[in-house]
């Protein structure tokens, strides 16, 4: 796995602390984008938080997701969570330390009383200390949120600053992009009050045992019941241990949604929104506790498409920060037919500049504070079929192809609906449910005319990973 180290730069630490006229929650920014473009430490909102202590737990539950290795549990990760302002609200976010869970806390307008809200994103520091001190908080006293530094920092953000330096894997990236693109082939599944959701979650395995099966849940009467194959209607539940973050949030909670995919006799992504007053919490699950969202390959078409690049590039300019994404408009404005503004949300996805939003069935616009490219020049099966496609081993005939691999040959056949199947062991194993094999990428990008231009080392470093 590739990974390096990301500094963050911040002007003190985030700190909870006492005033004269209640409580400052200072969530320190490190830098991000705005409107104005990249800034150093951008400020996104100070006022009031309508739950105080709903809000405290709820940032707790997507920092908890942020330190959290689900897998492989020796090595916890360390990633502050990103902020993204939309205007109307403040969207927390967090990725595990092993790829297989993605938290987001939405504090809407009804959660925020009585300021504007900015527009940008940035990560923001949640340290030790502050966690303890939010952990601690109880009571209704009013609490003042700052998101970003006070408007006496602001001129003197010249000093001393806090800096973190922390790991940021490829697969990290990647995550995110997949897990965006899992979440929008989502429907409403279950919805649960909130006294049947804290029956229901307190009620879970807290382990599964290695090489069991995925616990599947379908909706029966008022609360889920638990089953063990994926009959219609029903949500996969892989890991069951790994939505311990709700339980911050548990007693306040006034409903549960689950979401996910149509059951296909496979083990599947879901998502898990809980209800809070003025705000959501959401748990987005991998397939299985041991894989990660960046080996899913939902990105991959959109990645193999010239075309796409060039719609991306266009739909990027008319997006300003919007908390719903409206397809239709962004149709209408950039003269490009709803399918190819998906497929180019899709691609702007991997870059980190759109997210989705189970709840509202829409994108979001956000920026991750990250190199936008990343995670596109560092995803291997894309690297492995620009190779094979740049080394001429793909050849064209008629609805059938064949991809010379080191020393192998694999046949790839496209179906009356466009899909592409292969001879190879990836596609024996998932049968097109983790995207496209590499064979078959580089199929589809011969049949659409691409053309690859690569350095020859860069060519040779590729072609090994081809093999």
């Amino acid at each position: 796995m590739t990974r390096s180290l990301t500094a963050l730069a911040y002007a003190r630490p985030s700190a909870l602390e006492t005033a004269g006229s209640g409580r400052l929650l200072g969530l320190e920014t490190s830098g991000g984008r705005t409107p104005r473009g990249a800034e150093a430490r951008p400020r996104f909102f100070s006022g009031f938080l309508s739950s105080p202590q709903i809000a405290a737990r709820g940032l707790l539950a997507v920092a908890d997701v942020a330190a959290a290795r689900y897998h492989q549990r020796m090595r916890p990760g360390s990633l502050d969570p990103v902020v993204t302002g939309n205007g109307d609200r403040l969207r927390f976010e967090s990725f595990s330390g092993c790829g297989g869970v993605y938290a987001r806390l939405d504090v809407l307008s009804a959660g925020l009383d009585g300021a504007e809200t900015g527009h940008g994103t940035t990560n923001v520091d949640v340290n030790n200390p502050l966690r303890e001190a939010l952990s601690r908080l109880t009571g209704t006293d009013p609490l003042h949120l700052r998101v970003g530094p006070d408007e006496l920092a602001v001129t003197t953000l010249d000093g001393p600053v806090v800096e973190k330096k922390v790991p940021l894997p490829d697969r990290w990236l990647r995550g995110f992009a997949e897990a965006q693109v899992s979440s929008a082939g989502f429907d409403l599944r279950a919805e649960l009050s909130g006294a049947e959701a804290v029956r229901f979650l307190r009620s879970l395995p807290r382990g599964q045992a290695r090489g069991r099966g995925p616990l599947w849940v379908v909706q029966q009467g008022r609360t889920l019941r638990p089953t063990t194959r994926p009959v219609p209607g029903a949500v996969c539940l892989a890991g069951p241990d790994r939505l311990v973050a709700l339980e911050r949030v548990l007693r306040h909670a006034t409903a549960l949604r689950v979401y996910g995919p149509v059951p296909d006799g496979a083990a599947a992504p879901s998502a898990w929104e809980v209800e809070l007053p003025g705000m959501r919490l959401t748990l987005t699950l991998s397939p299985d506790p041991a894989r990660g969202f960046s080996g899913e390959g939902g990105v991959l078409e959109a990645l193999a498409t010239e075309e796409a690049a060039g719609d991306a590039e266009l739909i990027s300019v008319l997006l300003a920060w919007e908390p719903r994404i409206d397809l239709a408009d962004l149709a209408e404005q950039s003269g490009l037919p709803v399918d190819r503004v998906r497929a180019a949300l899709t691609r702007l996805g991997t870059a980190g500049r759109v997210g989705y939003d189970v709840a509202e069935a829409a994108y979001f616009h956000r920026e991750l504070p990250y190199d936008a490219d990343r995670a596109e020049r560092h995803n291997p099966r894309l690297l492995s079929a620009r190779a094979l496609l740049a080394a001429g081993a793909v050849a064209l005939d008629g609805e059938l192809a064949t991809v010379v691999s080191g020393e192998r040959r694999y046949q790839v056949r496209e179906a009356a609906d466009g899909r592409l199947s292969c001879t190879c062991a990836w596609w024996a194993d998932h049968r097109g449910r983790r995207g496209p094999c590499k064979h078959a990428l580089a199929v589809r990008m011969a049949r659409r005319g691409m053309t690859v231009e690569t350095a020859p080392a860069a060519v040779g470093a590729a072609t090994q990973a081809a093999r």
